[in-house]
């Protein structure tokens, strides 16, 4: 699991903005390298993995390092392999093209598709599936039938799950290989889960080559949990119950020993799981450590995080990934005013917004 952040030492990584504590340092966010890998299904699994994602190993690493990295490697299989035959229907001559075809039975299933209660549609009959942070996992569904209801299902069983894919996707019947370079055509009917809402910027999977096999997407719908509940937010330990926030705080300077003091202690951005806070907590807690052990000032005080912020920042609708917001003390819900702002001609929104205080706050003083 990899954390990146935008300074390169330790003492800028634990005080990185200080000058506008009300304004989302969009240069560090995007400074943060997306995944390369992990965005969504792969073309080349036959079978779907169980999902990754564990909390507790991914706070344990905020709080340990939250500067590590790794990828998943996985085996390849036997050239010319009986793949799992999907239940879906092929079209036509079971070409690409008749897959792609407007008229086919396949793009009209995604077009007549309704939308699940508790949820609305971001994009539909895509030609191509969702690529994106906070992927978990998918399931192809059995009948071959487009029911988005159970994809719907199937992503409210899943904590972390905030919107779907659901396609056809153009499959081979044997694993592609030089002595079986264009295999006949199977039709998989996929569901694919995420951390994150999707949208339609994020639907750019258009398929591979596989030798001489084209897999292709069509019938691509998405679908994302309704605003403005982003399910509500979790509770963490070692912190009060979440306020549901409708923006991000804007946080005045205050007064302390009669000079301007800022009570914000800097940000993180987490792209490699799910929408979770619960990182935020970790990250917060460590900066309070590290900050007590290496950034005591003269008279005997440091900058303690005693209250964080955690929403999904996005770019021009597509999730950037848990972006957190450390802060000294408490604010109330009257702060949270930042909605996000344009840069040129792209938009940075915040969504599913929310704020937590210490169970017990830290003083920011060493004991005499």
């Amino acid at each position: 699991m990899r954390y990146s952040f935008a300074a390169a030492s330790a003492l800028a990584l634990c005080n990185l903005t200080t000058a506008l504590p009300q304004v989302i340092n969009i240069k560090a966010a995007l400074a943060v390298l997306t995944p390369s890998a992990g965005l969504g299904p792969s073309m080349e699994d036959p079978t779907p993995l169980p999902i990754s994602y564990n909390q507790a190993a991914a706070t344990r690493s905020v709080a340990d390092a939250v500067a590590t990295g790794g990828v998943l490697k996985r085996e390849v299989g036997d050239a010319c392999a009986l793949q799992p035959k999907g239940a879906g229907i092929v079209p036509g001559d079971g070409s690409a093209a008749a897959y792609l075809d407007p008229k086919s039975c396949l793009r009209k299933a995604a077009l007549a598709a309704g939308t699940p209660s508790g949820y609305k549609k971001e994009f539909v009959d895509a030609t191509g599936s969702t690529q994106q942070i906070g992927y978990l996992t998918y399931k192809t569904i059995k009948d071959g039938t487009y029911n988005v209801q159970q994809c719907a299902s199937f992503c409210d069983s899943e904590t972390f799950c905030l919107g779907f894919n659901i396609y056809f996707e153009r499959d081979p019947q044997y694993k592609p290989a030089p002595k079986c370079p264009n295999p006949k055509p199977t039709t998989n009917v996929k569901c694919s889960i995420y951390g994150y809402p999707v949208t339609q910027g994020s639907a750019t999977n258009k398929g591979q080559w596989r030798e001489k096999f084209q897999v292709v997407v069509a019938g691509s719908n998405g679908y994302s949990k309704l605003r403005p509940s982003c399910k509500a937010a979790p509770t963490v330990e070692s912190f009060k119950a979440p306020t549901n926030l409708n923006a991000a705080i804007n946080a005045p300077l205050i007064k302390k020993n009669g000079s301007d003091y800022d009570t914000y202690n800097g940000m993180r951005l987490f792209n490699e799981n799910p929408f979770d806070p619960s990182l935020c907590a970790a990250a917060c807690q460590a900066q309070t450590k590290f900050d007590r052990e290496h950034l005591v000032d003269a008279n005997g005080e440091y900058k303690p995080c005693n209250f964080f912020t955690s929403y999904i920042l996005t770019k021009n609708g597509i999730p950037l990934g848990t972006y957190c917001a450390l802060y000294t003390q408490s604010w109330g819900k009257s702060y949270a005013t930042n909605i996000g702002y344009q840069s040129g001609a792209d938009a940075y929104s915040v969504i599913c917004a929310a704020s937590y205080s210490a169970t017990i706050p830290d003083s920011g003083k060493i004991p005499a």
